[in-house]
């Protein structure tokens, strides 16, 4: 049987580490300008930006994201910055954007991943371990961030 690629993963398709581990969420790395465009023609509503402001980009991503009529929300998680607090945010944001169809993203899908971890573990009921090797199989490559996610839903879930 072939893989079942939805109408958001198909839109985006190119995106670094491009998943989309909850139904209706895809994330990964940067998108491109013509990415965003066929996000929108897909159904997509709201882009989470997990990347610092400060940090260099190809275009002015909010501006293009309004302009596209999307939702724009910056969550940054930055790189040796990142608090309980940073995944406190990330976690009330990802349960409000239930039901919607979005793409969260930092530069290369690593941030993003890690900041699935608490929902996964708390929202989606799943194991500790589990919630890891999926944020692993989408892009998370860092052990810190990992430690602070687990730090985080763990403390909620304890």
């Amino acid at each position: 049987m072939a893989p079942v690629t939805s109408s958001l993963l198909a839109a985006l398709a190119g995106l670094p580490n491009l998943a989309e581990p909850v139904p209706g969420w895809a994330t990964g790395g940067q998108p491109t300008e013509q990415q965003l465009r066929a996000f929108k023609a897909a159904g997509g509503q709201v882009v989470v930006d997990n990347r610092d402001p400060m940090e260099p980009r190809p275009f002015d991503e909010p501006a293009t994201v309004r302009a596209d009529g999307l939702e724009y929300i910056s969550v940054p998680i930055v790189h040796g910055a990142v608090t309980t607090a940073t995944m406190k945010q990330m976690h009330s944001t990802l349960k409000w954007l239930e039901g919607k169809k979005v793409l969260l993203h930092c530069s290369s899908g690593n941030r993003t991943a890690a900041a699935l971890i608490p929902y996964m573990m708390i929202e989606k009921k799943m194991e500790q371990e589990d919630a890891v090797d999926l944020a692993m199989s989408i892009g998370l490559r860092s052990a810190e961030l990992m430690e602070i996610a687990v730090t985080y839903a763990n403390g909620l879930s304890g």
